[in-house]
């Protein structure tokens, strides 16, 4: 195993950021994907509570089109663990008429996940909603503060967040206002996967080099499935790869792989000048597509 001393600061700052959250907020929740941030969530936060179970609920805003092995791993988790899962479906925003499902070659559903969270977040009156998202992960997480305020709107103004000198981590919000909180900002995708083998944390399979059924698109490998949009040209192909990222099936792409463990995945990583989320066709839509939906309400 490498030497991941390093780690520790980075797990002390997370264990106590969570314990503010516990502290200042009175109902927060940690949106939980399956993928390997939330479940390294998961770990610090049953570390931050050690004894006692994590004392607020995971919530899931699933899309209908995500990879069936998350979905499975999302349920075992919980259930081994003995945690409150709250699932609320896009599907059903969809069929209220809030949002419109998307049609043509770059459709997908992960976009309107934001209706969904904003409904859910109203529905349970969550002050506080803790995520997994890293500032190295696209240019608009580098702006982000840990504790993120959102108006009554769930909308985030990258000019109307506050300082955050040392460890002061100011909850304070007004009525109607929500804020999100990212204990793990400051890690890299290196971190995590570091984390991950240092805990001996499960992850879900699609992680790891396995055969799939895809077919090729602007140089991006695509999982053939009814829920991603494919040109009758687009040839279907057995190909070994495994997934950086684990969002909705029909915006995240494959990369070609044989990395079957974790150190494995980490060499791959160090090697790789593709950031994790190049494999996500809805940050391409634009160059401020991440900052756009952020505006929004988006995670």
């Amino acid at each position: 195993m490498k030497n991941t001393a390093h780690i520790n600061p980075l797990e002390n700052e997370a264990i106590y950021i969570i314990r503010e959250v516990a502290a200042q907020f009175e109902k927060p929740v940690l949106l939980f994907s399956g993928g390997k941030d939330s479940i390294t969530l998961v770990r610090l936060a049953q570390k931050a509570f050690h004894p006692a179970k994590i004392p607020f609920p995971l919530m899931h805003i699933d899309t209908g089109h995500n990879f069936p092995e998350t979905i499975e791993f999302r349920d075992k988790l919980v259930k081994e663990l003995g945690l409150e899962l709250i699932v609320r479906n896009v599907q059903d925003s969809i069929d209220q008429g809030k949002v419109r499902e998307e049609s043509g070659k770059y459709s997908s559903r992960n976009q309107l996940q934001t209706t969904t969270l904003l409904d859910a977040i109203e529905e349970f009156k969550f002050d506080a909603c803790i995520g997994g998202a890293r500032r190295d992960e696209e240019k608009a997480r580098a702006k982000e503060r840990i504790f993120s305020v959102r108006d009554d709107f769930g909308q985030w103004d990258e000019k109307n967040q506050r300082p955050e000198l040392f460890d002061m981590l100011n909850g304070q919000i007004e009525h109607g206002q929500n804020v999100r909180i990212f204990p793990i900002s400051n890690w890299t995708e290196l971190d995590v996967w570091s984390y991950i083998e240092k805990e001996t944390l499960e992850i879900p399979s699609i992680y790891f080099s396995h055969q799939r059924k895809t077919f090729l698109r602007d140089g991006m490998i695509w999982t053939a499935s009814e829920h991603v949009y494919r040109e009758d040209y687009e040839y279907i192909e057995e190909r070994t790869v495994r997934f950086r990222t684990v969002g909705d099936m029909s915006c995240t792409a494959a990369v070609s792989s044989h990395a079957k463990t974790i150190s494995e995945v980490v060499a791959e990583i160090r090697a790789s000048t593709i950031s994790e989320r190049g494999a996500r066709i809805d940050d391409k839509r634009s160059e401020a597509a991440m900052e756009k939906r952020k505006q929004q309400g988006y995670f």
